[in-house]
């Protein structure tokens, strides 16, 4: 199936370029999965990668996390990803002024060098998207900034005006490719779809195919209603990485995100 089939309007009114081939990696896989590869070493996240690349769109990764970090090292987990077609998206979570966070980066990560998008807080203003940019920019990179409008975890302070403010922030800004919402309940999606609109994503943490409480507050939805609901990715890590089958495991989450897709 062609990618403007599967997506729709989605396809039509998504101006970022990595919009278009993450919907596109996604058509080729049929999974709107990403896996949230906490993991931290870099032989067994590289193990995972080739195991569950062919069943997943992207790899979401936390470098920080990373045990003895080095960049040489880390090249290995950016060759594997690519060799999957996978997005890479550091789940960085920034949220300093703009010139602090171009900094950020860079440094001793270089997250400029290798990932295609990032997470940011919208509290410190428009500026620290624009900095986020500045630092692509300098390695003439084309990168996306996931913005976080929503979280799952329990007593978070992301309320409703915080919600629209970051909307609004997002819908200036050409670098903004969509934002994060709460995978845990599909009513939240519904409405940040309703305000969001066709021109920008929602990818969603936040889910399992076991609905069930995580550890430290995290709630779970299932995939399947966060697609429907519109979501247009889905971001999986225990349920996959702490599977006795990983493979096996994206595989399941793969088919449940693309048949839900189809459904809508």
């Amino acid at each position: 199936m062609q990618p403007d089939e599967a997506w729709g309007s989605r396809w039509h009114s998504c101006a970022h370029p990595l919009s278009h081939r993450y919907m596109e990696v996604a058509c080729d896989k049929r999974s709107l999965v990403i896996l949230a590869a906490d993991v931290s070493k870099v032989d067994d996240l590289v193990e995972l990668v080739e195991s569950v690349g062919p069943h997943i769109a992207g790899l979401k990764t936390h470098v920080d996390m990373t045990e003895g970090f080095t960049i040489g090292e880390w090249g290995r987990v950016v060759d594997a990803a690519k060799k999957h077609g996978l997005l890479i998206f550091e789940d960085r979570k920034f949220a300093d002024i703009g010139r602090v966070t171009e900094t950020q980066m860079g440094g001793m990560y270089d997250i400029r060098s290798w990932a295609d998008l990032v997470t940011s807080h919208s509290i410190s203003g428009p500026d620290i998207v624009d900095g986020i940019a500045a630092a692509w920019d300098s390695v003439q990179r084309i990168g996306g900034v996931l913005l976080l409008a929503q979280m799952s975890s329990r007593g978070n302070l992301l309320e409703a005006g915080y919600t629209d403010s970051t909307i609004e922030m997002g819908t200036a800004s050409p670098h903004v490719i969509g934002y994060i919402g709460n995978g845990s309940n599909p009513d939240d999606i519904s409405s940040l779809r309703a305000k969001v609109g066709e021109g920008r994503m929602i990818w969603t943490p936040g889910v399992n195919l076991s609905a069930e409480e995580g550890v430290l507050g995290q709630r779970y939805g299932h995939p399947s209603d966060a697609i429907i609901a519109g979501s247009d990715a889905v971001i999986v890590g225990s349920g996959i990485h702490k599977s006795e089958d990983p493979a096996a495991a994206a595989r399941a989450y793969g088919d449940a995100t693309w048949a839900a897709l189809m459904s809508r």
